[in-house]
């Protein structure tokens, strides 16, 4: 009975907090998503890293990106609220929307392997807006020199997927293991229900079937152990005094 508890408590309590620890937890996930952008001698895109909730604009926070800018590889982003070399004073807010315009007039942006810097962004300060992309190479002088430039793209992101938190998917791995242990508790306790009880050696059990058998209790009273006659009879009678 003892045992039998013990079992079930441990499933009860593994398979609670397993049940417990694979539900989704309210924590914020990132949102992927696919971006491109193009114009004269242009091509950028690939995909970059959201939180998974917009402001009250509706533009959603750029944490990370990947791609390429005509195939030299992105290697970063630039950190929000700073510019990208050549191009101060204008911060990058590294902003993003669904709709339309989805960059704001601070846009993002990133360095490439090579050592130079793009900021896209909308020009909503132009008398027809647009997207624009500015381009800074070395050295990034105060001004625009003949190795930078500042041309009209089409920008389009599109959300891709969501994906959970690394903090999330540690828990509901943690939340399967006690499921599983719970299976094996399950196992455990059937395993030892299924366990008999050692029987007696077989020649103890021979032995005890050659043992005699008790006298009944209502057999005569034994003679003596000496000459098979009373032990009363044995004892010699006083002699007569004279």
């Amino acid at each position: 009975m003892l045992l039998d508890w013990a079992f079930g408590w441990r499933q009860a309590v593994a398979l609670g907090i397993g049940l417990a620890l694979a539900m989704p937890l309210p924590a914020h996930a990132s949102r992927i998503w696919d971006w491109s952008y193009s114009g004269a001698g242009i091509a950028a895109g690939d995909t970059f890293m959201t939180t998974d909730t917009a402001n009250g604009s509706g533009y959603y926070q750029i944490v990370g990106i990947t791609g390429s800018r005509n195939g030299d590889a992105i290697t970063g982003l630039q950190p929000t609220g700073t510019p990208i070399p050549g191009n101060e004073p204008y911060a990058v807010d590294n902003l993003v929307s669904l709709s339309g315009p989805q960059l704001t007039v601070h846009g993002f942006g990133f360095a490439t392997a090579a050592g130079d810097f793009a900021n896209p962004f909308y020009a909503d300060f132009l008398p027809s807006p647009g997207y624009l992309e500015f381009f800074s190479a070395s050295p990034f002088t105060p001004v625009i020199g003949p190795e930078d430039s500042e041309l009209p793209v089409v920008f389009t992101a599109a959300l891709a997927t969501s994906v959970p938190e690394p903090g999330s998917s540690a828990l509901l791995l943690v939340g399967l293991a006690g499921l599983v242990a719970a299976g094996v508790g399950n196992f455990d306790r059937g395993r030892i229900a299924r366990v008999r009880p050692l029987s007696p050696h077989p020649a103890i059990s021979a032995r005890r079937r050659d043992w005699p058998a008790p006298p009944a209790r209502n057999s005569p009273r034994p003679t003596s152990r000496k000459c098979g006659t009373d032990a009363r009879m044995a004892i010699p009678s006083r002699p007569p005094r004279h």
